[in-house]
């Protein structure tokens, strides 16, 4: 890639941002402007997809809310969130969790990931 490009990048990537994996529980906090107000909501789930690389780097989280499932594809370097903060590891045997969109309830659930001290 062309080096010029790669310095212009450099200075929008976000330094604090955790090692996201597939099957983790992530919150989002998002910067949201309405009007003339500005405030910061946070979206929950499960991180069901990795995208891109660099500053080009998205995530796809996915919530049930009230019966519908919800999926927002969050760009990580965007100055519009505030903050990810990582809840639970998930234990996960693929990369794309596409196949939670097809189940509900307790089909659900992932296995958490046990780390070593």
């Amino acid at each position: 890639m062309n080096p010029t490009i790669n310095e212009l990048e450099k200075q929008y990537l976000k330094s604090e941002i955790p090692q996201l994996n597939s099957g983790d529980t992530v919150k989002v906090f998002v910067r949201i402007i309405e009007g003339n107000k500005e405030r910061t909501q946070a979206f929950e789930g499960t991180v069901i997809k990795q995208h891109g690389s660099g500053i080009n780097k998205t995530v796809t989280v996915r919530k049930v809310f009230q019966g519908v499932g919800v999926e927002r594809v969050f760009l990580v370097n965007s100055p519009r969130i505030e903050k990810i903060n990582i809840l639970r590891r998930g234990d996960v045997k693929r990369s794309k969790l596409y196949y939670l969109r097809e189940r509900s309830g307790k089909a659900t659930r992932i296995k958490e990931k046990i780390e070593k001290r």
